[in-house]
């Protein structure tokens, strides 16, 4: 099967969570095989995005589309520069932790970075990393700090990408995945569960 056609939604999905055990059954042959995170994000964010485009039921293309849909990624897991040197304003070291940088994305420009620090952290994906929780936002304007990258947006949903240590319990926090819906409400639990379920694939289909 072309890659292009695992975004295809069957008519048949009618409720969202099929269409999420779906867009899951057709990330995983997407992902296998590779293990870079640069990558297997770029091809999960398509098709994640270019799927709820597919799906008119709930989103489409309309009023009600996912208008962004990307992630956030610490800057000591980007790759460090090979052939250049880097400036004072590039964040180059590992033991940065006090921002997120922007990954692959689907959707218009937006902000670059995102704040960590205790006096400057806000924002919906700040407060998902933050707590190593879901947040579910039904109207962001609402939200308390909330950043707007894109006015037109009303809700938005920002899971974590939590690392399990493989030799102890511990768990890291590496980025979130993060979509923006035209609409208030535009999200549900049923997006949740199944966007916890693609991150969880996610993060164990990469090295970090």
């Amino acid at each position: 099967m072309p890659h292009a056609d695992a975004s295809l939604v069957p008519s048949t999905i009618i409720t969202k969570s099929r269409s999420w055990d779906h867009v899951h059954s057709q990330l995983e042959p997407l992902l296998a095989g590779q293990r870079h995170w640069v990558t297997n994000l770029a091809n999960a964010c398509s098709l994640i995005y270019n799927s709820l485009l597919a799906f008119p039921a709930y989103f489409g293309s309309d009023d009600r589309a996912v208008n962004w849909c990307g992630f956030y990624i610490l800057p000591s897991l980007f790759p460090l520069p090979r052939f250049t040197t880097p400036t004072s304003s590039q964040p180059n070291a590992p033991q940065d932790k006090g921002s997120l940088l922007l990954g692959p994305f689907c959707g218009k420009p937006a902000c670059q970075l995102i704040s960590l620090q205790a006096d400057m952290a806000r924002g919906v994906c700040a407060d998902a990393f933050i707590h190593g929780k879901t947040v579910l936002v039904r109207d962001v304007n609402t939200y308390p700090g909330h950043i707007a990258c894109d006015g037109s947006t009303n809700s938005e949903i920002v899971c974590p990408l939590i690392y399990q240590g493989q030799e102890s319990d511990e768990r890291f926090v590496v980025g979130v995945l993060d979509l923006d819906c035209l609409a208030l409400s535009g999200f549900n639990e049923d997006d949740q569960v199944g966007l916890e379920e693609i991150a969880e694939l996610i993060v164990r289909s990469c090295d970090w």
